[in-house]
Parts: structure tokens; C-alpha cells; sequence
């Protein structure tokens, strides 16, 4: 039996080799790996003395002959394939180990130059590994270091059985496929004219499993992008509590991706069911995240918080507090680092809390896409992260804000894209927190219901917000009736004169975006 071994990562290949050699396999490699076989002092051949031809190009040629793919690719159940190799002097290789050259840690290097990633560009390796998993039935194919031990001792007692050998043959088309379509996005990513091409592969690599999905019943894994460049939850660490499940890990991307908006003071959310239910400014992150959960303490009840600031011990008592005051739990929370004294209480406080910390926050880099999978489908389009512009906004009404009140408005436009539609938010603009909120019903005029009602005497003198138009005055009717003051909303309906007509009659002031802000 011949074994052709070429890996760059050459984690446990001297034992995985030795473990090999042991049982009387003949080892064959190539540069790297052939020279840290020698050196361990194993019997091993170079890939030019099987070929009987020299590394050219600079390396780029070496394993691409027919003397190694006929070894490989031969089958052995086929007489004319196991005489035309012997005719030609050829040996079967029974066992491939091939890992590939570090095209994403190369390009993942500030200031890399298209030459460089380029040359990190493997070809022999992809094309070896392929070969191997084709013919898995006769050649055992191995991509994963973490494999070797296993694989070692399977062969040692008797040889991989087919389900086996299949199984190290899905993973290396799939290590293949993973390493290709992080190359392809890589020369696709500064092309706007293939922001949607007609064929999309997405490479993600897995975190971690999940204690559940979506319920207890369900299974769940998470996944992350391979290269990562700003702050998210796949580059995070988890600093306290369970194993998370899937909508710990949702909910606690919605707070992040909420918080990061507002980088310009202080801000907390909570998030319940993917949704803000309080959300606030503060002078510091105590105060911010006081008035987020205050806003409405009945929903933050199990609720993921995200803070835009690293957490420090007064934010965590805030936590503390509410758990001792309102016997009520945070499930969650993800910051920008969080100080190892407030580590410290909030493990006493709840051990099983999750506590996640990633690094500093920054805008979602621009070109930031995002995907909702339906049934045999995916849905691909640029994330929401538009710059708000201000000077595109209509005032509609004979009343006009204040800067103030378009500063507020600009803050509860911006909060919206964060809650799921149909969207009515009530926001303080004074205060710099969410007075009520109503989100996901199937009427416009029920979503208002619900954050003016949430709101109450609140909303005297507060702006209201909606993430579409208005198609009829009811909800105007309704705003005049909690004392609403300024309403932001994006206009365009057949009806908006209607709306218009019924702000100016309530002495309501109405600006109209010419955006939506629907999130689904």
C-alpha cells in the first residue's frame, strides 16, 4: 500500500505518518512535508521519484502527472484499469492526505497584494483531494488533522470500512467547495456587477453546536463567516452561562446589530423574540441600560440585552438589581468587553446567563449582504445600512419640527430597521428611550394600538414612527388621540392627503421619508 501525504498544515502529520509507515505503508510527499517526514526519520519518497519528473514553475507543478492521478484514480475492480497501470508502470496510492495552501489567512493580512493571494492559489491539493474522493470506494481521502487519529487506528485494526470511507469523501469535496468559494468571493467582492450572480455558493465554517434550535425538540448548529473583519458573535467569546440555543444566538446578534447604530453615546436594548422591547440613550451605559429594560420591565423578563459599550461593574449591578428587585431574569448579554469584576457579579448573580463579548463596534463594513432562507430558496440582498439623508425628508404638514424633533425622528427611523413590520414606535426624544412599541401585526393601526397603549400618558408631546406609509388616518386619528406631537413616516400611499389632512386638524407635525423601513 502507498500513501501520497502533502499537507501545508502540518499539525500531528509525523505521528499520522509513523502510525502508517508502522504498518508497512510506503510514504510519498512532496517539499515541505516531505522534508519534515526526513527529519522525523521516517522512510519516505519524494513525489519526482515517483514521477520521474522535477518540481517546475516554482512548485506550481509537481503532483499533476499522470504517474500519481493514474495511481489514484485507477479503479481496482476494473481489469483494463488495473492493466493499463501496471503496462505503464504505474502504482496504485490507497491512501491521500492533503490539506491546501492558506489562501483565506493570506488575503485575511491588511494590505495583501492580488499577486500574493493569487500565489496562495491551490491547484495540485484541490485536484489531488478530488481524485481521492471520486474513487473513495479504493483510496481513503483525508483534509482534517483531526481526523488522523481515527483513521490511523481504523487502519491499524483491519482497514476503513465503505460508510467510512465515504464519509472522509463528503468532507473533502465540501473542504474543496469551502476553499473555492471563498476564492471566487475574493475576486468577486470590489465587482458591483456581480452583487447577485448567477451562480452563489456561501462558505461558513462551524462555531459551535447549540444545546437546541428553535425548540428543545430541534437540533442547531452555528456558523460563521471564514473572514470575519468587524465585531460579530461568530468572532465573540462566551464569557459566562449554557450553552446557548439558536434564538439565544439570533437574539443576541439582534441586539448587537441593534446597538451598533448608535455608536455616539451610551445605548442599550433589550431584545425579545428578535425585537427591541426598550431601547435607550444614557449619560453612561448604567443609565442607558436602566431605562432600556424599564421601558418595558414586563418584556424584558428573559431577555437578551446588547450594550454598544464595554460593560462595567455599575452596568452589571444594573442587571443584578432588576433579578433582585423584579425577580426577573436576563437570559443574555452581548458588549464590547465586559470588565472581569462585572464577570464576576454576574456569575453570582445567575450562573447560567450568557455572557458574550467581541470587540470594539463598528459600522457593518459597506457591501454587508443578508439572506432569509425560505423552503428550497434563498433570499439574497444588501443589508439595510444606508446612511439616513436627511435632506431627501418632506415636511407635510403646515407645522414644522424643531431640530430637536428631527433629530428624535432620526433616531427612531434608524431604531426601525431593527423591528420586525409592521412597525409603531413611540420614542422620547428628550429622554432618548422607547415609550411604546408595536411590531409584527398584520394591521398598521393594531401596531399602534399596541405602542400607544404600551406608551400611555407618555406619549403627550412624544414622536411616533412608522416603517411604511400610512393607507388610511386611522392611526393619525388614533396618535391625536395620546397627544402625539410629530409623526415620521415614509409616504407614497394613494391616501396620504387623508393623513396629511388629519395631522393638520390634530396640530400633529408629519414628515415624510420617501423610504421604507420594513425588516421582516
Amino acid at each position: 500500500m502507498k500513501a501520497l501525504i502533502s499537507v501545508y498544515d502540518k499539525t500531528g502529520v509525523v505521528e499520522f505518518a509513523r502510525s502508517l509507515a508502522d504498518r508497512g505503508i510506503e510514504l510519498v510527499s512532496t517539499g515541505g512535508t516531505f522534508q519534515t517526514l526526513k527529519g522525523a526519520g521516517l522512510p519516505v519518497r519524494q513525489v519526482s521519484d515517483v514521477t520521474g519528473f522535477p518540481e517546475i514553475l516554482d512548485g506550481r507543478v509537481k503532483t499533476l502527472h499522470p504517474a500519481i492521478h493514474g495511481g489514484i484514480l485507477a479503479r481496482r475492480d476494473n481489469p483494463e484499469h488495473v492493466s493499463e497501470i501496471k503496462r505503464r508502470g504505474i502504482d496504485t496510492i490507497d491512501l491521500v492526505a492533503v490539506n491546501l495552501y492558506p489562501f483565506a489567512a493570506t488575503i485575511a493580512r491588511p494590505g495583501v497584494s492580488l499577486d500574493e493571494a493569487l500565489e496562495n492559489i491551490d491547484i495540485g491539493g484541490p485536484t489531488m483531494i478530488r481524485a481521492a474522493a471520486k474513487n473513495f470506494p479504493f483510496v481513503a481521502v483525508v483534509v482534517d488533522p483531526a481526523d488522523y487519529p481515527w483513521v490511523a487506528e481504523r487502519m491499524s485494526a483491519g482497514g476503513l470500512s465503505m460508510e467510512e470511507r465515504q464519509r472522509l469523501a463528503h468532507k473533502a469535496f465540501q473542504h474543496v467547495a469551502f476553499y473555492d468559494t471563498i476564492i471566487a468571493s475574493y475576486l468577486r467582492k470590489d465587482d458591483l456587477t456581480e452583487l447577485f450572480p448567477q451562480e452563489l455558493t456561501l462558505a461558513y465554517r462551524k462555531v459551535q453546536g447549540l444545546r437546541y434550535g428553535e425548540n428543545p425538540h430541534q437540533k442547531g448548529a452555528f456558523y460563521g463567516e471564514p473572514l470575519l473583519t468587524f465585531a460579530s458573535l461568530p468572532a465573540g467569546t462566551q464569557r459566562l452561562g449554557q450553552e446557548p440555543s439558536l434564538c439565544n444566538i439570533y437574539d443576541m446578534a439582534a441586539a448587537l446589530e441593534t446597538v451598533r447604530d448608535f455608536m455616539n453615546r451610551p445605548a442599550a436594548v433589550v431584545i425579545k423574540h428578535a425585537t427591541p422591547s426598550g431601547f435607550a440613550f444614557g449619560t453612561t451605559l448604567a443609565e442607558a441600560l436602566e431605562k432600556a429594560i424599564h421601558a418595558d420591565a414586563t418584556s424584558a423578563f428573559g431577555g437578551i440585552i446588547g450594550l454598544n459599550r464595554p460593560m462595567d461593574v455599575e452596568t452589571a449591578q444594573v442587571v443584578t438589581r432588576f433579578r433582585e428587585l423584579e425577580s426577573s431574569n436576563i437570559d443574555a448579554i452581548i458588549a464590547p468587553d465586559v470588565a472581569e469584576e462585572a464577570v464576576s457579579i454576574l456569575r453570582r448573580a445567575r450562573r447560567r446567563m450568557i455572557l458574550y463579548s467581541v470587540s470594539a463596534l463598528e459600522p457593518l463594513p459597506a457591501g454587508s449582504m443578508n439572506m432569509k432562507q425560505v423552503p428550497g430558496g434563498l433570499l439574497y440582498q444588501q443589508a439595510n445600512i444606508t446612511p439616513i439623508d436627511r435632506t431627501s425628508w418632506k415636511v407635510a404638514t403646515k407645522k414644522s419640527p424643531t431640530p430637536g424633533q428631527l433629530r428624535g425622528m432620526e433616531e427612531a427611523w434608524l431604531l426601525m430597521r431593527h423591528i420586525r413590520s409592521n412597525t409603531i414606535l413611540v420614542w422620547d426624544e428628550a429622554k432618548g428611550v422607547t415609550l411604546g412599541i408595536g411590531s409584527g401585526q398584520v394591521s398598521r393601526v393594531g401596531s399602534a394600538r399596541i405602542a400607544l397603549e404600551q406608551a400611555g400618558e407618555g406619549a403627550q408631546g412624544a414622536i411616533l414612527a412608522s416603517d411604511s406609509f400610512f393607507p388610511f388616518q386611522d392611526t393619525v386619528e388614533l396618535a391625536a388621540q395620546y397627544g402625539i406631537a410629530a409623526i415620521v413616516q415614509q409616504g407614497g400611499s394613494v391616501n396620504d392627503q387623508a393623513s396629511i389632512d388629519a395631522a393638520d386638524a390634530a396640530g400633529i407635525i408629519m414628515v415624510l421619508t420617501g423610504e421604507r423601513a420594513f425588516w421582516h
